[in-house]
């Protein structure tokens, strides 16, 4: 198995399910370079009983986690905040009081439903690669995905969000 070609032939797929469990392209981009290196450590280990895409996700997956453990944080509220701009104080206090409940919300949804939701909605994987990622069928996956969008509008809806 030549890494490069797997470099070229994966490298979009890696950094897009990166970038939807992420949020940050930065780290995305880092991540997926880490993740291309441990492949190359590992090659001789991969005896191929799952698709290579599936494989190298999960790598990354394992090196965001690493990543993750050695900031100490799961969600960073700033960045978005980062974004608001020139709004007045009563707009810019509601508006962090929604990106706090949206990112409580979605920080306390349980798996697999917190996965498939970042997979499919932000990084735009298609439900065919999010059932190859967890090794189940498409219609799991995209069933998993309506109940996770069910449960966040819930959670929205309820007194708690805000």
């Amino acid at each position: 198995m030549d890494i490069e070609e797997l470099y070229h032939r994966y490298f979009t797929a890696v950094y897009k399910y990166l970038f939807s469990i992420s949020q940050d392209k930065h780290i995305a981009e880092e991540l997926t370079q880490e993740t291309f290196f441990k492949a190359l450590q590992k090659i001789d280990d991969f005896r191929g009983q799952c698709d290579v895409r599936v494989w190298l996700c999960q790598i990354g997956k394992h090196a965001y986690y690493d990543y993750l453990r050695k900031k100490g944080r799961l969600f960073s509220i700033e960045e978005e905040q980062e974004s608001i701009q020139e709004r007045s104080l009563e707009q810019d206090l509601e508006i962090k009081e929604s990106v706090w409940g949206l990112h409580r919300i979605l920080h306390d949804l349980k798996e697999p439903y917190k996965e498939v939701f970042y997979l499919r909605t932000f990084g735009e994987m298609p439900f065919r690669e999010i059932s190859s990622l967890f090794g189940k069928s498409e219609s799991w996956a995209k069933m998993t995905y309506l109940r996770a969008k069910k449960k966040i509008r819930e959670a929205m809806k309820s007194e708690d969000y805000m």
